[in-house]
């Protein structure tokens, strides 16, 4: 019989507010969110002094934690004020901040004592001696970096004591660890300062040069590479492989995407929570089930695989080629109140949607249902055919009980 020493932290992204309320009311134990400066998203919508401290407020009254993303790599002069930042953070009651940069750290431990560092997978750690110096330098957990094996991971869990935290889902950086200057060169964005314009995923030709200046397509009017293709990584999902994460001792389990929408955030914490707890609370009689599964793919953007976690990618891990044809589900609103007496939902509209259109409305414990719209009225009670208007708020009648922040989704 198998027994479960310690259930992993289900971390998820927060890039706004909502999205961090969101990712906390479909069960995350811990959201990781940026501030203003030193972080590594600055296209993120990140938080000022006071929304860290609403959503730290938030946080603890639902028993999660925040972590703030302070990850750059600093150039000279990039490190000034990062000392009041720090405090302040600190003041609120962030949980831990993640810094890759050893002279953020020797700040963060100078001028606000007490604030936990965790190691960003900026960092690159991937080897237990790693570990173990970043823990004799007093950090307490390190975020290892994605290009770790499952066997490098459980040594690690055998030789160090110093918290393990991984990514299990969500978009893979092309270079090593994210250390790359693609960007910088091609757009002039620094992607180690915040500024990635992600130019891995851009569409490239490929041509042959046998002199200079010359330029052939290769494959054009005849077999071969017949479509643009990217040097970017197909996304990482490691749900159907959880009992591995789990039994290997990660301490927490990482959702990337802090740019990605609620609908995506609340769907893919909604299916780790619920895999997560199934496993820990049973794990002899565990089973992966279909239909979480496919509730990760309403949301994929691109192929998903496992990473580095078992064998080192190949160019079926990449961008090339034809594709899977991905079921493609968008987000068309969120339920704002119920009244079960007359089974009027009230909604928010986010996208186009209307009479004739079946929808799907799901809730934190993978609650889901299905019908098809007959009939809505806007707010003055006046019936429509469609909401078109982005956030309008909607009435329809839903012959099933729905909760405030359910979403809805209709396949495209």
């Amino acid at each position: 019989m198998r027994t479960i020493t310690k259930k992993p932290e289900v971390l998820a992204p927060g890039g706004t507010l909502e999205k961090l309320k969101t990712a906390i009311h479909y069960g995350a134990d811990a959201v990781y969110i940026g501030g203003e400066a030193y972080g590594l998203r600055s296209r993120a919508g990140n938080f000022d002094y006071e929304e860290m401290a609403e959503a730290v407020a938030f946080a603890h009254s639902h028993g999660s934690k925040i972590y703030v993303a302070a990850n750059m790599v600093t150039h000279e002069g990039n490190e000034e004020g990062a000392g009041e930042f720090f405090r302040t953070i600190r003041d609120i009651g962030i949980d831990a901040v993640l810094i890759s940069d050893p002279a953020l750290m020797g700040i963060a431990v100078t001028d606000a004592p007490g604030l936990p560092i965790h190691l960003s997978t900026q960092a690159s750690a991937t080897n237990y001696q790693t570990l173990n110096f970043w823990a004799s330098e007093g950090l307490e957990r390190v975020v290892l970096a994605r290009e770790v094996s499952m066997a490098e991971i459980q040594e690690m869990n055998e030789k160090t004591d110093v918290e393990i935290e991984a990514f299990v889902h969500g978009a893979m950086c092309i270079s090593y660890s994210g250390r790359c200057v693609l960007s910088n060169h091609m757009s002039n964005r620094d992607a180690n300062r915040g500024g990635c314009a992600q130019s891995c995923r851009w569409k490239y030709g490929l041509f042959d040069m046998p002199l200079l200046g010359q330029q052939n397509p290769v494959g054009a009017g005849e077999e071969g590479i017949e479509e643009k293709f990217s040097m970017s990584a197909v996304d990482l999902s490691m749900l159907e492989h959880l009992p591995d994460l789990i039994e290997s001792g990660v301490d927490s389990l990482k959702i990337e995407g802090r740019m990605k929408s609620i609908h995506y955030v609340s769907t893919v914490v909604n299916v780790y929570r619920k895999a997560v707890d199934a496993y820990c609370a049973d794990p002899d009689h565990y089973e992966l089930k279909q239909e979480w599964v496919d509730e990760l793919w309403k949301v994929a953007q691109r192929e998903l695989a496992t990473g580095f976690f078992y064998k080192d990618p190949t160019e079926d891990e990449q961008l090339f080629g034809q594709r899977r044809k991905i079921p493609r589900y968008g987000f068309v609103g969120q339920v704002m109140a119920y009244d079960p007496e007359t089974q009027m939902a009230t909604i928010q509209q986010r996208n186009n949607f209307g009479v004739g259109d079946e929808i799907e409305f799901y809730g934190p414990g993978l609650r889901h249902n299905k019908l098809t719209v007959e009939a809505i009225w806007n707010e003055h009670d006046e019936a429509i055919d469609r909401a078109p208007n982005a956030m309008m708020i909607v009435k329809m009648k839903v012959p099933f009980a729905v909760e405030r922040f359910d979403m809805i989704r209709k396949k495209k």
